[in-house]
C-alpha cells in the first residue's frame, strides 16, 4: 500500500510581523522537504499569532484604548485571501512540491477569522476552512466561520483535511469530517495540555484514519517588547509549550508528543491502516444508524446582507 511521509512543524510565529514569518515559514518548509515530508502541517494561527496572554483591554461593558491598539497591531498582521501572501505560500508549497496546510488569521472587511490554507504540491491554492466557534476569549478577536469552508480535498496523497483546535470536540463536526472520507486530518491547535494527546487518539480511532496535530512552541521573546501578556514579560517565558503528534488510524502515536522545544515531527503513514481500521468500525457507515440518528449540515454561505436588484424592463 501507499505511504506518505508526513511533517508537523512545532515552532513559532513571529508575532505581528506577517512578512518576517512567512520567511520563517519558507525556511520551515525547506526542512521540512530535507527529510522528506510530502505534507507539511503548521500550527493553527501560524501567520501571525496566536496572541497568547492578551486580553484586548475587554472586561464586560468596557474595553480600553490599549486594547483597541493591540486589535488593530493583530489586524494589520492578518492576510487577505486572495492576496500576496497567499501567492506566497503558494509558491513556496510549488517550490518544494509538497502538499502545505497552514493556519492564518484571515483578515476580511473588518473581522478576523482563524482559518486554514491548503496548497498543493503544484503551488495551487485549494480552499480555506474559517474556524466554526472561537473558543471562550477568542470570540473577541476573530469572527465565525460558516458551513461553506468545510472541505475534504481528495488529493494525491488521500483525502485531506482540517479541523482545528476546540473545534475537535464538537461531535457533529467531527461526524461530517468522517461522512466525507477524511483520511489525512489535520488538526492546527493551540492546545498545549496533557489532556491533548489522549483528544488526538480518539479522533483517529473514531475516524479511523491519520491525525497530525501542530502546536507552536511560543517563548515571550517571539512577541513585540509591549506585547502586554498576562505571563509577564521574562523573554524566556514559555506561552506555549507544544505538544504536536502525529497518530494511526488504530492510535497509535507515531511522532510526539513533543513539549518546550522547537522540532518538525515526521513519520511514514501506511495508508492500507485506514481500511485495515474500518473493518470492525466505520462511524458514517456500517456502524451507523441512520434509522436512529441523522446528521443534516447546511454548506451554504451565511451571508448578513444580501442585495436584490429588480430586473431591467
Amino acid at each position: 500500500m501507499k505511504s506518505v511521509r508526513a511533517a508537523v512543524v512545532q515552532n513559532s510565529a513571529v508575532v505581528f510581523n506577517r512578512e518576517a514569518t512567512l520567511e520563517k515559514a519558507a525556511r520551515l518548509v525547506k526542512d521540512a522537504k530535507r527529510e522528506g515530508a510530502e505534507l507539511v502541517l503548521f500550527p493553527e494561527a501560524f501567520v501571525s499569532a496566536y496572541p497568547k496572554g492578551l486580553d484586548f483591554g475587554a472586561v464586560i461593558g468596557s474595553r480600553t484604548a490599549e486594547g483597541r491598539e493591540d486589535f488593530r497591531r493583530y489586524f494589520d498582521s492578518a492576510i487577505e485571501v486572495p492576496g500576496p501572501a497567499v501567492d506566497f505560500l503558494g509558491q513556496l508549497a510549488g517550490d518544494h512540491h509538497v502538499h502545505l496546510v497552514i493556519g492564518v488569521i484571515e483578515r476580511d472587511g473588518g473581522t478576523l477569522y482563524c482559518t486554514v490554507l491548503f496548497f498543493s504540491p503544484e503551488g495551487k491554492f485549494l480552499g480555506k476552512h474559517r474556524k466554526l466557534m472561537p473558543t471562550a476569549s477568542e470570540r473577541l478577536v476573530w469572527g465565525y466561520g460558516d458551513g461553506s469552508t468545510l472541505p475534504v480535498f481528495d488529493t494525491s496523497l488521500g483525502k485531506l483535511g482540517s479541523v482545528i483546535c476546540w473545534e475537535n470536540y464538537m461531535p457533529l463536526l467531527r461526524t461530517a469530517m468522517y461522512a466525507k472520507g477524511i483520511q489525512l486530518y489535520c488538526a492546527p491547535t493551540a492546545d498545549d495540555r496533557d489532556t491533548w494527546l489522549a483528544t488526538m487518539q480518539h479522533i483517529a480511532l473514531e475516524g479511523r484514519c491519520f491525525v497530525l496535530s501542530a502546536c507552536q512552541f511560543l517563548l515571550r521573546g517571539d512577541c513585540p517588547d509591549d506585547y502586554d501578556a498576562v505571563q509577564g514579560n521574562d523573554r524566556d517565558t514559555v506561552l506555549m509549550r507544544g505538544g504536536s503528534c502525529i497518530i494511526s488510524p488504530l492510535g497509535k502515536v507515531l511522532a510526539g508528543p513533543v513539549f518546550n522545544q522547537s522540532q518538525i515531527l515526521v513519520a511514514d503513514l501506511d495508508m492500507g491502516e485506514i481500511t485495515r481500521g474500518k473493518y470492525d468500525f466505520d462511524a458514517t457507515g456500517h456502524y451507523a444508524r441512520p434509522d436512529i440518528f441523522q446528521l443534516h449540515v447546511n454548506e451554504r454561505p451565511a451571508v448578513p446582507v444580501v442585495f436584490e436588484r429588480a430586473a431591467k424592463s
